[in-house]
């Protein structure tokens, strides 16, 4: 049953993507190339709205099966929906960004009360409860995610790859540690992000768009919640697995502030951009993220979750590299002005 609502759920997302690519171009929702932007040909966006239609259908069936409570499916279903819904309204006309964030704290609220708020942190080998200051700790923590995954989004494949992975791999850490109960729900989004990644592998035939970005973001922020409330350690395991994200956007956004830039601003200044420039494609960088994922986060993330090392120690050991890595290809720094990184997409 399990296996045919996987295939159903990426089949449908898959589907949707392409009648979402036909409105677009029917409607003009296009994102046309500029200054700012990392592609270099009109794009249709919006796609992502196939990920969050296909995934949110398929949600009251797990908790029908039996397989999550009904919390759970409230804090999925009303703070994943609730942030789509302001992301698509976004996406098609421009909402002020002090309401934007207003939408985004308020989903953030919804999913912590659903989920009894930030679980206790395993820390060195200590069990701490940080009681409210955890839980206003976790709703930044949410908004945030939700936000750097917007900033993310920016060029072809990114954004679903890093959905991708992160799913899969938390997916595979729960199951390898015995709590099962946490698998399917990450196996329904990796199913409706692959659908969707059909559309959106270099080239892309469509872009994400704030509706699915950030749908995105909040997903994967509750779900490392949920995870934790499973087994302390996971909080950290999460935050491993999200580091290629996590590091880019809040270095960037760093150095963005000490150079006294509106951070608020569209730019072009994450590392990702940097390296999609220097290497002439996205695909190169796209790839590059899978492999991150894939051969140095993952297995990190699985020394935590075996508790084979301490949560923060991996934290620290992961994001080392990719911190030199960000800094390396000009984190904070606009393109073609602060850093030369070579010939123009």
């Amino acid at each position: 049953m399990i296996a045919w609502l996987l295939l159903g759920v990426a089949f449908l997302s898959s589907v949707l993507t392409g009648a979402l690519r036909r409105y677009a171009l029917a409607r003009s929702i296009i994102d046309i190339p500029n200054a700012r932007s990392s592609h270099s040909v009109p794009t249709p966006r919006g796609g992502g709205v196939a990920i969050v239609v296909s995934f949110l259908l398929a949600v009251p069936v797990l908790y029908f099966l039996g397989i999550i409570d009904w919390s759970a499916t409230l804090a999925l279903v009303g703070a994943g929906g609730g942030v789509a819904i302001l992301g698509f309204a976004d996406d098609h006309g421009h909402i002020a960004a002090r309401w934007r964030l207003l939408g985004h704290f308020s989903a953030a609220i919804w999913a912590l009360y659903w989920l009894n708020g930030l679980p206790a942190l395993d820390m060195f080998g200590f069990v701490i409860d940080l009681g409210w200051i955890g839980n206003v700790l976790a709703t930044l923590y949410l908004v945030w995610l939700l936000n750097l995954y917007n900033f993310m989004d920016g060029i072809d494949g990114i954004a679903s790859i890093e959905a991708l992975s992160c799913c899969l791999g938390g997916a595979f850490l729960l199951w390898l540690t015995g709590h099962f109960q946490g698998v399917w729900p990450l196996g329904l989004l990796a199913s409706a992000v692959l659908g969707f990644l059909f559309w959106n592998f270099p080239p892309a035939k469509i872009f994400m768009g704030d509706a699915g970005s950030g749908f995105l973001g909040m997903l994967l922020g509750v779900f490392s919640i949920q995870s934790s409330a499973l087994d302390p350690a996971f909080l950290w395991v999460w935050l491993i697995l999200l580091g290629v994200f996590i590091v880019d956007a809040t270095l960037t956004l760093l150095q963005r502030l000490l150079r006294g830039v509106k951070v608020y601003e569209a730019h072009r200044s994450h590392a990702y951009q940097h390296a999609t420039q220097r290497y002439g494609r996205h695909l190169p960088v796209t790839l590059a993220v899978a492999l991150i994922n894939l051969c140095w986060l993952l297995p990190l993330a699985m020394l935590v979750a075996l508790h084979l090392l301490d949560g923060l120690v991996g934290v620290a050991i992961a994001y080392m590299p990719l911190v030199l890595l960000a800094r390396r290809f000009g984190a904070g720094l606009e393109l073609n002005s602060d850093l030369d990184t070579g010939s123009k997409i």
